[in-house]
């Protein structure tokens, strides 16, 4: 089977813009009940689910890496400064989308949050692989966020950061920039459209670069995610922003799935070549 060139899941500048597509209508709007058709998800969502977030005010929704996080208001067993939360995950093909009650039900959609106000944030996922897990403020840790690395726009992730991790690493570059317990949510997409705008071959060791290269490469990251997240992210098969819209993202790509066209630099022909079973691009004119 050859690699699957589209995207694996919504990646970050997704996730982000449903971030800010959803929260102007959620927060402050209390959850009046939770529909639940379909438990069998990723991570089954557990019994007594709907019971635990009834009655709850969203106070604010934030994203950690490819996750979304509903922080709940009155968390009488959160520790100091913690909250209980929503852990929402779209999984592959999994979106949140902004209705009016009465909206017909189709046949992915797995659970549904009435909120105050007639407004019901429902999540659909066809290939279940998605999550919708209880996060009580009593933990401060969740086992799927504790390992992860940085935010790509936290003032740690940086180029000394890059340089001091990545020596002696022997692994390509690409698979160092998209592993999360390095930096969040850099996909395949942004991490072949990050070396390319800094100009590194994304098979080159990461213990290889240099960090005056990393410090083109933590803003060339940087520049990807922005500008994606400012398109609504990247459509390639199932991706729909809160609102029913395809990112745009994919008009402005440079090499990603490009083999065989000519660089929008330089000219030369794009190539593509497999990096742990996945689709690189580069041009080996502008990226050494």
């Amino acid at each position: 089977m050859p690699p699957y060139n589209g995207p694996a899941m919504p990646e970050l500048p997704e996730v982000e813009t449903i971030r800010r597509g959803i929260a102007p209508h959620v927060v402050g709007r209390t959850i009046q009940r939770v529909v639940v058709r379909d438990r069998r998800l990723r991570w089954p969502i557990a019994r007594g689910f709907e019971r635990k977030l009834q009655g709850r005010r969203i106070v604010a929704v934030d994203r950690r890496g490819k996750y979304l996080l509903l922080d709940l208001d009155g968390s009488p067993t959160a520790e100091p400064g913690g909250r209980d939360r929503v852990i929402l995950h779209l999984g592959m093909t999994g979106n949140l989308a902004l209705q009016q009650p009465g909206q017909p039900v189709r046949k992915h959609d797995h659970v549904d949050f009435e909120l105050s106000g007639d407004r019901v944030l429902r999540f659909n996922d066809p290939r279940r692989f998605g999550a919708a897990l209880w996060w009580p403020g009593s933990h401060a840790t969740h086992f799927l966020l504790e390992h992860m690395g940085p935010e790509p726009f936290a003032d740690e992730f940086n180029a000394d950061y890059l340089f001091a991790l990545s020596r002696r690493r022997s692994a390509p570059v690409k698979n160092f920039l998209m592993d999360g317990r390095v930096v969040v949510g850099v996909g395949n997409i942004y991490a072949v459209e990050a070396l390319f705008r800094a100009g590194i071959r994304p098979m080159r060791a990461a213990g290889r670069v240099t960090r005056a290269e990393y410090a083109k490469l933590v803003a060339a990251t940087r520049e990807v995610l922005e500008a994606a997240i400012a398109a609504g992210g990247t459509t390639f098969r199932d991706f729909l922003d809160s609102n029913g819209e395809p990112g745009y993202f994919v008009q402005k790509l440079f090499v990603y799935d490009r083999a065989g066209q000519p660089c929008r630099r330089c000219k030369t022909p794009i190539r593509r070549l497999v990096i742990g079973q996945r689709s690189s691009f580069y041009c080996p004119r502008c990226q050494k």
